[in-house]
């Protein structure tokens, strides 16, 4: 590996390694995604120096990366806030609620989709179906806790909660 391999820390290293060991050695792109996943998680988000250097780790074309990069919704290309909140808008969410919950949080965070508070704690994403339909209105927090029947009262909670954990 050429010297970007010090790009991702080596616990990050070994978590791509590992999950490259799940495929085939002739298949190590099939790790993209858990790759693309570690490397932000990492990093915060994907810059284009995290897609170059998980192409040249995986050695595969740096296009099919910016692909996988592009086209998955929950790979950020740009920096966002310490909490990433994603709802989900589709018809079966905002048949309960989820336009009015995605109003809330507008408002409670004084931000649109795609925009992040001014002190970099939150920032506000538009999702697709997530799989949970009868729990809506359905949000994701940071790609990793699902958060379901997020009415009004249940935001207030949940943004006051990560407000005190923010700086932690």
């Amino acid at each position: 590996m050429s010297a970007s391999s010090t790009h991702l820390t080596a616990a990050s290293l070994a978590k791509i390694d590992k999950a490259v060991a799940k495929y085939p050695s002739t298949e190590k792109q099939s790790a993209v995604m858990a790759a693309l996943t570690i490397a932000q998680d990492e990093k915060g988000w994907l810059s284009p120096e995290s897609i170059d250097f998980v192409a040249e780790y995986l050695q595969m074309p740096a296009v099919a990366v910016y692909e996988v990069a592009t086209f998955y919704t929950m790979y950020d290309l740009q920096p966002v806030g310490r909490f990433k909140l994603t709802i989900c808008t589709n018809l079966p969410c905002a048949l309960k609620g989820a336009s009015v919950a995605a109003e809330h949080l507008k408002s409670a965070l004084g931000v649109g989709f795609n925009e992040t508070t001014a002190d970099g704690l939150f920032t506000l994403k538009e999702g697709e179906c997530m799989g949970a339909c009868g729990d809506a209105p359905v949000m994701l927090q940071n790609n990793k806790r699902m958060l379901c029947g997020m009415n009004p009262e249940q935001i207030d909670r949940l943004l006051a909660t990560l407000k005190v954990s923010g700086g932690t």
